[in-house]
């Protein structure tokens, strides 16, 4: 039995709540079905319910980039396209690569994120700060996955340097992929009805861990050894069952993410920084060489590391340069829209 094709599925086992219950019209309700998405293609996606998975076409006012995995959504079942997406509790996306500024849904209604990097080469703090401020802006749980622990000679000091980059937020674990006995420790974010999502590198062993999740044979790729690089497996995102009843999306490897529209995330992520800012003597302190600057101060006295004080810095400035773009694109796109729509209106009058 695989988790895309079981029929002893209900709604709540796939992730289905009041809150999405509560978004339905009694028209809806009665002529509707609502399903999971747990493919989605350029011209059609696929939706997972009760009686198993189904493929649709989008209507023309939906363009398929407007959904993710893990989208519920009403469906006309006779004519098999998909009448609305409901409302969000949650959703990942980073800025799309390309110079217009887009933003890309990579997931939606998640609960947990786990972030997935390797004792080896791999680990990069910054990166896992990128992630972190991801997953907080988004509103999903956080855990911090190390995989490749049995081939690192200190597996503890890779915990400690995780731990560090935020020691009030996330949780860390750290395992070996490749042991499905050692996922045991994945069991609390696991729930049954639980939806998760893996994001990291490639070759960092995600699809491992999916695999060893769900019992379905993924074919896995070798990892270079001279710098710790994988090749990609996933490349594109699904929606399984896992063996405990939780449900899984796997992303592709992404080593760079870029944010955007994620300043509450890094502001909670780097709350230590705000707090310390807060006190400094000017309100409108850059933190360089003002006099009275708590943060740093904190510098000189080592309370605050540097690095990471470039590393805020850095975020902030990405985050509000690929956000104040993509609104004036959206701003660019409204008015073009209007003076299309005023044309079209006089046209028909003239």
């Amino acid at each position: 039995m695989t988790s895309q094709t079981s029929h002893d599925l209900t709604l709540a086992d796939l992730g289905w709540s009041a809150f999405f219950m509560g978004q339905l019209t009694l028209e809806e309700f009665e002529t509707l079905r609502p399903l999971r998405l747990i493919a989605v293609e350029r011209d059609r996606a696929t939706g997972l319910g009760p009686d198993g998975p189904i493929t649709m076409t989008f209507p023309p006012t939906l363009p398929a980039g407007d959904t993710a995995v893990g989208d519920w959504v009403m469906v006309d079942p006779a004519a098999r396209r998909i009448a609305r997406v409901l409302g969000r509790q949650s959703v990942i996306a980073r800025k799309a690569a390309g110079t217009d500024n887009r933003q890309q849904l990579m997931a939606a209604n998640v609960d947990t994120l786990f972030l997935v990097t390797s004792c080896n080469a791999d680990f990069n703090p910054a990166r896992l700060e990128r992630y972190l401020a991801l997953a907080l802006d988004a509103g999903v749980t956080p855990v911090v996955v190390l995989t490749k622990a049995d081939l690192a000679d200190d597996p503890q000091d890779f915990v400690a340097r995780a731990a560090a980059v935020s020691p009030r937020i996330a949780d860390v674990v750290a395992l070996d992929a490749t042991d499905a006995a050692a996922l045991a420790p994945l069991a609390p974010w696991l729930g049954r009805g639980q939806t998760i999502a893996f994001l990291g590198s490639s070759g960092v062993g995600k699809s491992t861990l999916v695999t060893g999740l769900t019992g379905d044979g993924i074919a896995t790729q070798p990892v270079r050894e001279d710098d710790a690089k994988g090749r990609h497996t996933t490349t594109s995102r699904t929606l399984r069952r896992t063996v405990g009843g939780a449900m899984v999306i796997d992303m592709p490897g992404m080593r760079e993410i870029a944010l955007q529209d994620a300043s509450t995330g890094i502001d909670e992520l780097f709350d230590d920084i705000l707090d310390l800012a807060r006190r400094c003597r000017f309100r409108d302190c850059a933190h360089e060489a003002e006099p009275g600057c708590a943060v740093q101060a904190a510098v000189d006295g080592g309370d605050l590391d540097p690095a990471r004080l470039g590393r805020w810095r850095k975020l902030r400035r990405e985050d509000a340069l690929n956000s104040e773009a993509r609104h004036e694109r959206r701003s660019r796109e409204r008015t073009f829209g209007r003076v299309v729509k005023e044309a079209i209106d006089l046209k028909r009058k003239g």
